[in-house]
């Protein structure tokens, strides 16, 4: 429970791209190396735990990424490479836990004492690491997306408002299967951008409406329903007032959802890279409550995510 051993010998194979690189061309370390420009010697000692992890093999020929090797590839389909890439938002977050120590003595995250900033203004600043955040988020709702629009009943709706909802695989889903509505998304231009590119694909453009813009800013007026999915658990309090503020004074109805406080290893995700965390049931009345918002309902509408509905 304590090593720190595996878990980043497989970051740093999947940094420097073995599980790709090796899959059908075998290689020695020193082959390796300079094409990598790596170590050698180092780059032996990493492949040798690789191979006693499963990860690779040795072959006649050098060493070679194994099936299972291969779920740590760049097109493995499951996400994992975005996550463990050194280079990746997540990846590059996660390397933060370094410092949990100061998250815990102050409550504040530890990402800017590694890096200097907060998640979020490196993301601005550095346009990769935006992308695979977008890629992370697109991924994590693939699975989720059929039984949210399955275990709510959404068309009672004429238009919902996405608030910061990534590149819109929610609400393309949730459109297509009710076809008198329309929807409003709402992003950081960059990503929002590809919002409508997605949207676009689903034929969703005629009912749909793209805004770049935070979702501390004013928001657009006139929607039948405000949708936070997974937001307010990126910020701490006084931010989560914020966003409940703009949602509020845009329209009557704000939808929330999000895990209520289901796993101790997320909340230490979300304190390290953000200073958020998961929230209960009444913290959510409580920050609610502040913005005229009562809660009206529960709906589980995932096996770990809850949706809150609030009125005015």
């Amino acid at each position: 429970m304590s090593g720190l051993i595996t878990p980043m010998a497989l970051r740093v194979a999947v940094t420097l791209g073995l599980p790709d690189r090796l899959r059908d061309n075998p290689a020695t370390a020193r082959e390796l190396a300079p094409e990598l420009e790596v170590d050698p010697l180092a780059l032996d000692l990493l492949l040798a735990h690789l191979t006693t992890l499963g990860v690779a093999e040795r072959t006649a020929s050098g060493y070679r990424t194994t099936d299972f090797g291969a779920l740590l590839g760049a097109g493995a389909g499951n996400g994992l490479n975005n996550l463990l890439h050194h280079d990746s938002a997540a990846g590059r977050a996660d390397l933060a836990f370094v410092d949990l120590v100061h998250s815990v003595r102050t409550g504040e995250p530890a990402y800017p004492v590694r890096y200097g900033q907060d998640f979020w203004t490196d993301l601005a600043g550095q346009r990769h690491l935006r992308d695979a955040f977008d890629q992370q988020m697109t991924d994590r709702m693939r699975n989720w997306v059929p039984q949210i629009v399955r275990n709510y009943d959404w068309s009672r709706f004429g238009t919902l408002v996405d608030v910061g909802g990534g590149h819109g695989s929610l609400l393309a889903a949730i459109l297509t299967a009710n076809p008198a509505m329309r929807g409003h998304l709402v992003e950081l231009e960059d990503t929002a951008a590809g919002a409508r590119a997605v949207l676009g694909l689903y034929g969703l453009g005629g009912r749909t409406e793209v805004t770049g813009g935070s979702f501390f800013d004013p928001l657009p007026t006139g929607g039948d329903a405000y949708l936070l999915f997974d937001v307010l658990h990126d910020w701490d309090d006084e931010q989560a007032h914020r966003i409940l503020a703009r949602c509020a004074e845009a329209g009557d109805r704000v939808l929330v959802v999000e895990s209520l406080g289901e796993s101790t290893e997320f909340d230490l995700v979300m304190l390290v890279h953000f200073g958020g965390r998961d929230r209960g049931l009444h913290d959510f009345e409580r920050l609610a409550s502040a913005h005229g918002l009562k809660l009206e309902s529960v709906t589980q509408v995932t096996g770990g995510r809850s949706l809150l509905e609030f009125t005015r």
